[in-house]
């Protein structure tokens, strides 16, 4: 989409106006043309009409007021003051007004930490379906990844406390955890993360110890995200409890106790981060601070990690979405410039390759984004007792993180080189995109640990990718609309896909494990995208996905022969159907497939 038109603003006697403009300005709901058309494939209609003005409503808040507050907080990093005024170890972290308003935003107007908590939530009757909930989340991503951390923290936090604490933690927390009122919300964190440990939880070594009749923990925290929160769930291991995963329990660590005093922990530092510069992360050390367990603890086998496992899949669909919405920006941005910028006697988009630079950008925007509204859909279904939807949604969520996230890191960059060297430069949102995309390798386990735990658990043990390929073979089938030749062709991809994961589990091949779960990736996105193409296109509305789907199969899964010229014909037709604004039909789409 062209969000600017050369022929009427372009002046040549003024010399900034070779400059091209960024996104800033714009509703990102208004102008996302692939996700108003998938909501009419994932969401009930009477969902989506309750919340369209909420949604057009965040759009225009990231396109605008959200978008420079999230430069401010950017170039105002948090401060930690470790004492008051009179000397007494009360330390406390200073926001600039700008992530203070973003909070607002977040926590007061829109409750996106609350939607899956509670009901009534933007005047919903019920709890918010995953899939409103996360187009909410996408926008605001558009704007903010930093405060994202602080919402999914939250949300997940209360989630844990509601479903595993005891009556008098639920009592404490829950209720103020899901509040709207900023005066009384108490906003959650999750500190897992040691010296020894990173991935590896099963080095926790922060102890917990009964004393005087309460839990107590001791040791210290490497890298603490919402280090602010006011209610943090961590993992620690009682005393005289058993080394690895079996002797972690988990437990919830208020910032004050119930008489007001603050807790017994200290901020050491603030981390001086790459990226996500908005949100504080610090180092903490415990010393005998007051904790609430939740489950059964002590000194024989704690279920700890299995009830964070929870917040860990919950937090890995998040950061599949965050990825998704920073994407659609660095799209949006290329776009922008493309459209506007002239050189070498004409407009950029003219160029045919840098035509094919963003055809490069679009495909994993539009494979985030298929996948996660998929992937929420099937959460819904596993929540309300879908055995299969369950299984499908232990194997995409991994998959979701593991890809986009990595996917996140090459669009960033290569937004930042579509704009030249203003992309390099602070004034620009692109310096920011690149810098957060690369978090997201990091956060909630890296890209190995994201796809082992596909191959050595989701196939492995849950055999869910069994479920994956016949609910992608029964998607296929049951889309009458695709060709019959390219359908053929997806078949084929799956079986084969399915097949190689089930190898590499079986054989420990672990050296594969990444080329299994991206070929997973690859064939659950052009199915999707395929089946959505198709279905969007037979009811009079536009095909495209349909083209993307086979970008997916020629470029992702080498179906393409890399050495030939003449596959070039169907890029060219399908680029330029895809950057250009009028729908594609089914039927031309259809015929641009057979080239």
């Amino acid at each position: 989409m062209n969000f600017y038109k050369t022929d009427e603003t372009f002046n040549p006697i003024e010399l900034s106006d070779w400059v091209a403009p960024d996104c800033h300005g714009l509703n990102f709901y208004d102008i996302d043309l692939s996700l108003r058309q998938l909501l009419n494939l994932y969401m009930p209609k009477d969902l989506q009409a309750h919340m369209e003005p909420h949604f057009q409503r965040l759009g225009a808040l990231a396109g605008n007021e959200m978008d420079i507050w999230s430069r401010d907080a950017d170039r105002h990093s948090p401060q930690l003051h470790t004492r008051d005024a009179r000397g007494r170890n009360e330390d406390w972290v200073e926001f600039h007004p700008s992530y203070r308003k973003m909070e607002q935003v977040a926590f007061e107007d829109f409750g996106l930490h609350a939607m899956s908590n509670r009901s009534g939530v933007l005047g919903w009757q019920d709890k918010v379906p995953p899939v409103a909930k996360y187009v909410f989340q996408y926008l605001f991503g558009q704007s903010e990844f930093g405060q994202l951390c602080p919402i999914s923290a939250t949300e997940t936090t209360a989630m844990l406390i509601n479903r595993y604490g005891d009556e008098k933690i639920r009592e404490l927390f829950f209720n103020k955890m899901v509040s709207q009122d900023m005066d009384q919300l108490l906003k959650g964190g999750q500190f897992m993360t040691e010296k020894p440990g990173g991935s590896d939880v099963s080095n926790t070594a922060l102890q917990a110890r009964f004393e005087d009749g309460e839990w107590r923990v001791y040791g210290e925290k490497w890298f603490c995200s919402c280090a602010d929160a006011d209610v943090i769930l961590m993992l620690a291991r009682p005393e005289g409890a058993p080394s690895g995963n079996a002797g972690i329990g988990l437990f919830a660590l208020p910032r004050h106790l119930e008489d007001g005093s603050r807790n017994r922990y200290r901020l050491v530092r603030l981390k001086n981060k790459m990226g996500s510069k908005s949100m504080a992360s610090a180092e903490i050390i415990f010393e005998g601070a007051t904790v609430y367990p939740l489950g059964d603890v002590g000194a024989h086998e704690n279920r700890g990690l299995k009830m964070m496992m929870d917040q860990v899949n919950m937090s890995r669909l998040s950061h599949g979405v965050r990825a998704a919405s920073m994407m659609r920006r660095c799209l949006n941005e290329s776009l922008a410039v493309a459209g506007y910028r002239r050189a070498f006697g004409g407009k950029l988009i003219e160029k045919p390759l840098l035509r094919r630079q963003l055809m490069k950008l679009m495909v994993p925007t539009e494979q985030a984004l298929s996948l996660y509204l998929y992937t929420a859909k099937m959460m819904e279904a596993g929540d309300a007792g879908d055995e299969k939807a369950a299984r499908m949604t232990r194997i995409l969520t991994p998959l979701l993180k593991y890809r986009t996230a990595r996917d996140n890191v090459r669009v960033a960059t290569g937004a930042m080189e579509i704009r030249g060297g203003n992309g390099y430069i602070e004034d620009w949102v692109n310096p920011r995109l690149v810098r957060d995309a690369h978090l997201g390798v990091l956060w909630e386990g890296t890209s190995n640990i994201n796809s082992l735990d596909v191959v050595n658990r989701a196939v492995a043990k849950v055999g869910a990718h069994v479920d994956l390929g016949e609910g992608l073979s029964d998607l296929i089938d049951g889309t009458k609309e695709i060709p019959g030749q390219f359908a053929g062709q997806l078949k084929g991809l799956v079986d084969q896909a399915i097949n190689l994961a089930e190898t590499v589990a079986k054989e420990g091949r672990e050296t594969l494990a990444r080329k299994a779960s991206t070929a997973l990736f690859h064939v659950t996105t052009a199915t999707l995208m395929a089946s959505e193409g198709a279905r969007l296109g037979a009811e009079g509305g536009d095909a495209r996905r349909l083209l993307l789907s086979r970008m997916i199969t020629d470029h992702k899964l080498g179906q393409a022969n890399p050495l030939s010229v003449e596959a070039g014909q169907f890029d060219e037709q399908a680029t330029d159907c895809l950057l250009n604004d009028a729908p594609v039909s089914l039927e031309d789409a259809r015929q641009i497939l057979t080239l």
